[in-house]
């Protein structure tokens, strides 16, 4: 098993930056493993603030130069998890 990072985005308005998440995302698109986006929608309303949990693999320096793009937007708070294999 390899190692594995699990990061959490929470986007303060997807609005304003979806587009520049959007294209960070798909540059490093290859060490994406998996991707689940979500936010709250109700008839009235579409939350401006959204989630992202992302499963990375492959080389962690690639997480890390991931990571350092996503901290340069000023709407993003990212949390993370590190899994070593056994």
């Amino acid at each position: 098993m390899k190692e594995t990072r699990i990061l959490g985005l929470q986007i303060l308005d997807r609005i304003k930056e979806a587009g520049l998440t959007q294209s960070i995302l798909s540059k490093y698109s290859h060490i994406i493993k998996s991707r689940l986006g979500f936010h709250e929608v109700s008839e009235e309303k579409c939350s401006r603030v959204g989630l992202i949990i992302l499963q990375l693999t492959g080389n962690p320096e690639e997480w890390d130069k991931l990571e350092k793009e996503l901290n340069n937007i000023d709407g993003i708070r990212i949390r993370k998890m590190d899994f070593e294999p056994l």
